[in-house]
């Protein structure tokens, strides 16, 4: 049974219209005879998706229960007995609830695939998890869902569903995404134009980077080796002369004529000879060209154009930036040159663009440092050609003349032959010269004439001597060319071993970009990094690159063992015992890196360990001042009431109680708050969640403050909330007694409740001073009291302790400013009914594919509650 085919719908942003898209398509399979059942499909109450249903087949929905609360999941075991030929499965990067035999949906994809099943389904690129930095960077909010970006790559198909970012807002604003109620918030956050736009582009990048692979591994199976102009890629050759700084500037303005142009700039270590590059000049190229957004590429070639033009080739490139040649004319009679070479053989679909700089023609070197490497073979061939018919056609001139030079000049005559020979093909041409201008002295020169006897002695010495000077030269010739060519291999070995440590220096490294840079130095279709625990476990990848990577080194074309359970694996082709030194380096450095990644997971640990640390020498330095306060108050008041010489009032007897009463409160209130971040840190807070009625909840948290102080509005017709009765008691209380504690006098604090979607807010509103925007998240850290708090008006954790239980209940906690000054504390909970927190897509609104799952997996956007930059001041939190 065949595996079965990944179909997914990309897009930008929620509403875009993927779900749409997805039961379009299932309605035209269905025309056409197909057995297509829906998966799982959330229509978050659009109508014009729910209308989509209609007419499909809807697979019965798995129930679960978490923590008291029922869920729904896709039911994998009903498909997988259902056995359609396509399922229609929405969401891709949803999370299953804990007890699912998946953690996460595109496993649950996956075993549907592996059965023969085809699937088509949706994704956000906000998903993609190598995209979770630069949605960050856009958004302000780190996705908890993603999904690994093989996964989608491995698709058979791709589809981006694209609509510009006025489109997607004109379709807010006539309600076909969110209800009436909820369009302006959504607008003016999280589905702003600049987030829209950013996104979108970032989609349309991403496909675009997809589409390229397809088109080369078509190309590739298809042994396409011209270029097809889909896209501009230029590449700048360089020489690591100082001319490779205009040759990539030059490149990268030629780039930003054409939108998604890109660069990549290669130097090619030569090992005949080529002139020798400065690795500090090739460091400062590196680091120019990727600072313009290029690529930095480092290959192996004994023949400069060829290999130029088969890396141009290889990636598809439209363009080549060269510079003009710094040889002097007389150096021209050794060749044309690089850039006349390419431009000659780069056909009609290269361009090729010669750029002048200030060392034209300023030289490059004795033609000998050149020149004098292995032997190719063409000056093989040469060789051979003077060695063998040019001695005889000497002996056919020297024949037919009239004057005798004598057998001495005969003899240099046909030893300038052999050492010609020798220069230009080695041992071997100049060994066969020797013994065959031998052969025609003795038979033409030396008396008796046109035999192979010498009668006189003196010329059987001469030639003797003749043919050991021959030999000589021609051994050291031979000698000198191997001798250069072992430097000239040395030397490009170690132009690429620097560039190996400088990258380790630098750090800069990652696993699968070293992979990556072993495949193109040795020309590689796939490299794969395999380790193994012991002799007798499977290998498994620890990194690879390029398509169909081999799973065992004896699969390989070429395997280099790292250490006892450590393999570096090659396929392509046999690499020469030459080059598996600089392999090794490579896979020595490739075991560092995959160590050192390891090891910044531990130091990660090892940061949050030391953050507890702080935390508790935080609670050391609280209990030594804040926590003894109410005690010596509770103290002061019980010696005062147990002292026998003083006979206290009625009235002063009660106010000691009160005082006993007030430090008691006081003491309880900061130990909660000690216990509870105590909790947050250490992860023990267990939420149990339940549906009730936020007015049975807010009341309760205000009785730790005076009631002329709040103003609350919490209409009956909200929704019930799934949260934690306990923990949401306490969220609000800190919430409310620090806005209170900060109000100016007369000014209450308004605590307001609103239903947005799935959602439901609760605002606690004050007339403070109010919060810079750089300082916003700062209040929510453990033991930071912001401004000019007094010592005595707490430990700072009460905000940290109100963030961390509202995220522990799936819900978020965020300060935003108070319209006409003050802070205004924002707390978003899950509304009952609507299943667990949403997916990281927008704080208060549902995303378009976006699915419920548990409370503990998923973290609300913070996008969407961003605030005017316009700023006032205010006294910290507790």
């Amino acid at each position: 049974m065949g595996r079965g085919k990944l179909r997914i719908y990309l897009g930008a942003a929620p509403g875009v219209g993927k779900t749409y898209a997805m039961l379009s398509e299932g309605h035209r399979r269905v025309e056409r005879g197909t057995d297509c059942v829906v998966g799982f499909v959330e229509h978050h109450g659009r109508p014009r998706t729910e209308v989509m249903l209609h007419g499909l087949e809807q697979t019965p929905r798995r129930e679960a229960t978490y923590r008291g609360a029922a869920f729904t999941e896709m039911d994998v075991d009903a498909l997988l007995a259902r056995r359609p030929a396509i399922a229609l499965v929405d969401e891709l990067a949803h999370t299953n609830v804990p007890g699912s035999r998946n953690a996460k949906r595109w496993q649950d994809v996956e075993e549907l695939l592996k059965a023969g099943i085809d699937v088509i389904s949706t994704v956000n690129i906000q998903h993609l998890e190598s995209l979770g930095d630069v949605v960050e960077a856009i958004t302000g909010v780190r996705q908890r869902e993603t999904v690994p970006d093989e996964v989608v790559r491995r698709a058979d198909q791709i589809e981006l569903v694209d609509m510009s970012p006025q489109a997607l807002r004109r379709r807010m604003a006539h309600g076909n995404v969110y209800q009436p109620d909820k369009v302006d918030a959504a607008l003016s956050n999280y589905f702003r134009p600049g987030n829209l736009t950013a996104l979108r582009e970032l989609a349309l990048l991403w496909v675009a980077d997809r589409v390229d692979e397809y088109l080369n591994e078509y190309r590739g199976e298809h042994g396409i080796r011209s270029t097809w102009q889909a896209r501009e890629r230029i590449v700048v050759g360089l020489t690591g002369g100082p001319e490779g700084r205009t040759l990539i500037r030059r490149a990268a303005r030629m780039a930003a004529k054409g939108s998604g142009s890109e660069i990549m700039a290669v130097y090619i270590a030569r090992s005949d000879g080529l002139t020798a590059a400065s690795p500090k000049e090739l460091a400062v190229q590196r680091t120019l060209v990727e600072d313009l957004g290029g690529t930095f590429h480092h290959v192996i070639g004994d023949d400069i154009p060829d290999a130029l033009l088969e890396f141009a080739r290889g990636v598809n490139a439209t363009q080549i930036v060269l510079g003009s040649s710094r040889r002097k004319a007389w150096q021209y009679v050794f060749g044309p040159g690089v850039g006349a070479t390419v431009a000659r053989d780069s056909g009609p679909d290269l361009d090729v663009h010669i750029v002048t700089h200030e060392g034209v023609a300023k030289g490059r070197g004795l033609p000998v440092v050149r020149s004098a490497a292995r032997l190719g073979r063409g000056r093989i061939v040469a060789g051979w050609l003077v060695g063998i018919p040019l001695p005889g056609l000497l002996a056919l001139v020297l024949t037919h003349v009239d004057s005798d030079p004598g057998i001495a000049n005969e003899m240099l005559l046909f030893l300038s032959l052999t050492v010609g020979a020798a220069l230009l093909g080695g041992l071997w041409p100049a060994l066969a010269s020797a013994a065959f201008g031998s052969l025609l002295l003795n038979f033409y020169f030396a008396p008796p004439v046109h035999r192979f006897t010498v009668s006189d002695p003196k010329n059987i010495v001469a030639i003797a001597v003749f043919f050991g000077v021959a030999v000589s030269v021609a051994s050291v010739v031979d000698l000198a060319a191997r001798r250069t060519h072992q430097a000239a291999r040395l030397r490009a070995e170690s132009e690429i071993l620097s560039f190996l440590a400088g990258s380790v220096l630098r750090g800069e490294t990652t696993l699968d970009a070293l992979l990556e840079r072993v495949r193109e130095t040795f020309a590689m279709e796939s490299v794969a990094l395999l380790e193994r625990a012991a002799d007798v476990e499977p290998w498994t990848p620890a990194g690879s690159v390029g398509p169909n990577p081999v799973a065992r080194p004896e699969d390989a074309d070429v395997d280099m063992p790292i250490g006892d359970h450590m393999a570096l694996a090659l396929s392509g082709r046999v690499l020469p015992a030459e080059d598996r030194r600089v392999l090794g380096a490579f896979a020595a450095q490739a075991a560092v890196v995959l160590d050192r990644q390891r090891l910044v997971g531990e130091a990660e640990d090892a940061r949050r360990m030391a953050e507890g640390n702080r935390i508790r020498t935080a609670l050391l330095a609280a209990v030594s001042h804040d926590l003894r306060t109410p005690l010596a108050s509770i103290k002061a008041s019980v010696s005062s009431l147990r002292s026998d010489d003083v006979e206290w009032s009625e009235e002063d007897s009660a106010e000691l109680l009160a005082g006993i009463e007030e430090g008691a409160d006081r003491l309880d209130h900061l130990v909660g708050n000690l216990l509870d971040m105590s909790r947050l840190q250490t992860g023990t807070v267990t939420p149990l969640i339940r549906e009730i009625d936020l007015d049975e909840v807010v009341p309760m948290a205000l009785g730790g403050v005076p009631e002329d102080s709040v103003v609350l509005d919490v209409p009956e017709s909200l929704p019930m909330v799934a949260v934690d009765p306990g923990l949401l008691e306490r969220a609000v209380a800190n919430v409310v007694e620090n806005a209170v504690k900060y109000s100016p006098g007369g000014e209450p604090v308004t605590v307001a409740a609103s239903f947005l979607g799935d959602r439901v807010e609760v605002r606690v509103v004050d007339r403070g001073p109010g919060v810079p925007d750089e300082a916003k998240d700062k209040i929510f850290a453990p033991f930071q009291r912001h401004g000019d708090a007094p010592r005595g008006a707490g430990v700072g954790l009460g905000l940290a302790v109100a963030r961390g239980f509202a995220e522990a209940m799936g819900g978020t906690l965020a300060a935003e400013d108070t319209p006409g000054g003050g802070l205004t504390m924002v707390l978003t909970l899950r509304a009952a009914g609507g299943g667990p927190s949403p997916a990281a897509e927008g704080v208060m609104l549902t995303p378009t594919d976006m699915r419920q799952t548990p409370t503990d997996v998923r973290q609300t956007p913070t996008d969407m509650r961003q605030t005017p930059t316009d700023v006032r001041q205010k006294a910290g939190p507790q």
